[in-house]
């Protein structure tokens, strides 16, 4: 066990090179003069040069990386030219907002798409099922924000029952925190749930098929403790790839999301660094997602070793 772990950990170490070296080179190889663009059509000759002395534009390209990645591996992103801020600076400040909707949101997808699978995939072609699959269409086919701007309308202008926007920290007002989550966790958790529901669906279909469910029928087990014990934890694994995959959905949508709800996360500060061509803020904040969306994989690997022993050989 220890040895496939630490198999797992060391394959990460090459993807997690080539997602620095991409997100180092997105600035490089920016068409024109990479400083020119961050200063932008105003901008005088001094005040360009300026830009390329301070993130070192004027050295060697190899240089350049050994020194970035020198500094990023210390938690020094540079300086915001839009913010006035470092740039670790401003991910602490809003990286709450963030982890708190991705939480909340990963949690109620889960909890409602997983029992709704495994329902339509016992009740197979009758109307829950048909329901259920209904609903995952209509989750994939509906855009984020368009979901977000029907619910704003309905549950805060029209019936005036939950906040329009904002964001209140856990730890000053947890039942005005939770209040203010609602609305954002159900617009992003729609597609989270019509993915994850589908696929727990066909995979307990599969699994109900097999010759060790007929012997536990067979055995007198009631059809709740065919389906939770032997059937789910058995279609488990693809179900947990899924939900990692689902992670990558989780990422780009929450950047919509925040914006509609205006919460000050990470999602919103990727947009204002884009409008404000802060590259310092984009590179930094995308080498984080790539790295949590790594990480997010190597737990899921590790689960999978939990689920189905042979997958450790």
């Amino acid at each position: 066990m220890l040895i496939f772990i630490a198999r797992r950990l060391i394959a990460t170490i090459p993807v997690l090179a080539m997602v620095a070296v991409f997100v180092f080179l997105m600035l490089r190889l920016t068409p024109g003069d990479p400083a020119a663009v961050i200063a932008g059509d105003s901008a005088t000759s001094e005040q360009v040069e300026e830009i390329r002395e301070k993130l070192g534009l004027n050295r060697p390209l190899i240089s350049q990386f050994v020194i970035w990645s020198a500094k990023s591996l210390q938690g020094d992103f540079g300086e915001s030219f839009f913010f006035k801020k470092t740039v670790a600076e401003l991910i602490v400040q809003r990286i709450e907002p963030t982890l708190a909707l991705s939480v909340c949101t990963i949690v109620l997808a889960v909890l409602i798409a997983i029992p709704l699978g495994v329902l339509a995939a016992h009740r197979s072609g009758g109307w829950i099922d048909r329901v259920v699959m209904g609903f995952s269409v209509l989750g994939f086919s509906v855009p984020v924000f368009v979901v977000g701007y029907l619910l704003i309308y309905v549950f805060a202008v029209q019936l005036n029952w939950l906040p329009v926007q904002g964001y209140r920290s856990f730890t000053d007002d947890l039942g005005e925190f939770l209040l203010r989550m609602i609305l954002p966790s159900v617009t992003l958790a729609i597609i989270y749930v019509a993915l994850i529901a589908r696929i727990t669906r066909a995979s307990v279909i599969e699994v109900l098929g097999e010759d060790y469910i007929r012997t536990a029928r067979a055995k007198g087990l009631t059809d709740r403790v065919v389906l939770m014990r032997h059937a789910l934890r058995n279609a488990a694994v693809p179900i947990v790839t899924v939900i990692g995959i689902g992670i990558a959905l989780l990422i780009g949508g929450a950047i919509v999301t925040e914006s509609v709800y205006n919460i000050p996360g990470l999602g919103r500060l990727v947009v204002d660094a884009v409008l404000a061509r802060d590259f310092p803020v984009i590179q930094a904040v995308i080498l984080m997602f790539s790295f949590v969306y790594v990480l997010i994989n190597l737990v899921i690997d590790i689960a999978y070793s939990f689920f189905d022993p042979r997958i450790r050989y």
